[in-house]
């Protein structure tokens, strides 16, 4: 900060330099005016209501693992694709639907997978969850 010495009859006078602050203040000023009515912006969101009767009982779980070699297994049972395929569609047509939760070994190939979720999907299953298990 510059600093201005006043000379007078044997007294020294320091004055702090009050200009570089003052613009320091101004700018942060601007900067608050500007970003202000951004952060008070309002968003009106309609939350849903919430249900009076939760369900009492669970819905089935089916575990459904994806091995590293291909193999589909169906609550640890091992299934062919056709199989699979049926089972999908006997459990799309249960009401609740059942939850399918799928663990795929870390070495599995990505065209099993998407077979599968495309099966699942187009069978009508809907509920559908991974689970990620390192130790599989």
């Amino acid at each position: 900060m510059a600093m201005a010495a006043a000379r007078g009859q044997g007294q020294s006078y320091l004055d702090i330099n009050m200009t570089p602050l003052i613009d320091v203040m101004l700018v942060l000023l601007i900067i608050f005016i500007i970003t202000l009515p951004s952060q008070t912006h309002a968003i009106k969101i309609d939350n849903p209501s919430p249900n009076p009767n939760p369900p009492t009982q669970r819905p089935e779980v089916i575990d459904l693992a994806i091995d590293f070699d291909g193999t589909l297994l169906w609550n640890k049972q091992p299934v062919a694709r056709a199989i699979l395929q049926s089972y999908i569609s006997q459990d799309a047509a249960k009401t609740p639907q059942p939850e399918v939760h799928i663990t795929v070994d870390k070495f599995a190939r990505y065209e099993i997978v998407a077979q599968t979720l495309a099966d699942l999907q187009h069978r009508g299953l809907r509920k559908i969850g991974f689970v990620n298990n390192e130790y599989f």
